[in-house]
């Protein structure tokens, strides 16, 4: 292999790492929801799933965190506590327990689908924090606000619009089978009060991401960062817990080898720390609108998981809503890059005309004391 196939090769390699990154986010976000829906329909609180979840990540990650970055930690100062404290509320603490109190009256498919809202609500956010270049005149940034538009679109298509049912070859043998599987009673659900409860933790958790992304500005040990993010969660919402639950130590109860256990080790593990570090990582390269522009995509890979593993039928509606949502995220990504491109571009040319400008500076100084020596 050619030199110039490696450098390329290697290139290629870099490039791709955050899309591959946030893609792997998205698989483990999959099956949380099912998961999750499955803890809560067997009695657990959602107070203390909560809980669980982050006393998890932040037991399992902890360590990592002290023997890995021990050497790049930064000192602890008052503004990181506070931006750490204020981490730890909006999303360990006010959007996981809105959002699990939302899916209890709605279901995992419907808490799913209300969660593309996200990407909309990150990216006003980092406009408006200039966290996001943006400039309407401009072809990219056009193409991300549209892009971030269509992908709302494709998912609320999924989401809404049925049609008739696409008959694939490894789920027809399951067509005359009843499904009895999620099964809700109907005076359980309150959709239109699930769905102001996930709107509202989409815009706790939207705040979360921008926030990170300043923080790791001043904070770059990620994996401290979640580890610290994780427990300080933990303990305010053990707080939140003993109050609103007060009396109620019941709900406290988890066994080893149940569901509800495995369900809180698997979102801790996966959704808080993983997810919260690698979008970590993700930000510093990409920025927080495009963590949170794949989340569409969630709907897609839980679709077409649930054709092969669970033999679920697919129909018209999810088939073209998914279309359309690739088609968003292209426009997305597309605007990103050429975005990226642009303000490379931008520094590299300050940084050679401020290397132009230092270098006339010295020429004008050395010409100034040759003249002053022939004058004396």
């Amino acid at each position: 292999m050619s030199s110039n196939t490696k450098e390329c090769l290697s290139k290629f390699v870099k490039r791709s790492k955050p899309y591959l990154a946030v893609i792997f986010l998205q698989f483990g976000y999959g099956g949380s929801a099912i998961i999750a829906k499955t803890a809560l329909n067997n009695g657990m609180s959602h107070y203390t799933f909560s809980v669980y979840r982050n006393l998890f990540a932040a037991v399992v990650f902890a360590p990592f965190a002290a023997v890995l970055e021990r050497k790049i930690r930064p000192k602890m100062t008052l503004s990181i506590f506070w931006k750490i404290m204020l981490l730890a509320l909006l999303e360990p603490v006010i959007d996981q327990n809105l959002y699990y109190a939302g899916m209890k009256y709605t279901t995992a498919t419907f808490a799913t689908a209300m969660c593309n809202v996200l990407p909309a609500i990150t990216f006003l956010l980092a406009w408006i924090l200039r966290l996001e270049n943006v400039n309407v005149w401009k072809s990219p940034s056009q193409a991300k606000i549209i892009g971030t538009i269509v992908t709302l679109g494709g998912a609320t298509i999924m989401s809404l619009v049925g049609g008739p049912t696409i008959g694939l070859p490894w789920t027809k043998h399951h067509n005359n089978v009843p499904s009895t599987s999620n099964v809700v009673s109907p005076n359980e659900l309150n959709p239109v009060k699930g769905a102001l409860f996930i709107a509202a933790g989409c815009f706790c958790w939207a705040c979360f991401y921008n926030l990170q992304a300043i923080t790791l500005k001043k904070y770059p040990a990620g994996m401290t960062l979640t580890s610290l993010i994780c427990m300080s969660g933990a303990l305010q919402g053990t707080a939140l817990t003993l109050v609103v639950q007060r009396g109620n130590f019941g709900i406290w109860s988890i066994h080893w080898g149940t569901s509800i256990f495995y369900a809180s080790l698997y979102c801790g593990i996966v959704n808080s720390g993983i997810g919260y570090y690698v979008s970590g990582l993700i930000m510093n390269v990409k920025g927080p609108v495009f963590v949170t522009a794949f989340n569409p995509l969630n709907m897609v890979i839980v679709a077409i998981l649930g054709s092969f593993i669970l033999s679920e039928q697919l129909n018209l509606g999810r088939v073209v809503g998914a279309a359309v949502i690739v088609v968003g995220l292209y426009l997305v990504i597309w605007g990103t890059s050429k975005d990226q491109n642009s303000s490379k571009i931008v520094s590299t040319n300050e940084n050679v005309e401020s290397n132009t400008n230092k270098e006339l500076s010295e020429i004008k100084s050395s010409n100034q004391s040759v003249i002053g020596d022939e004058s004396v």
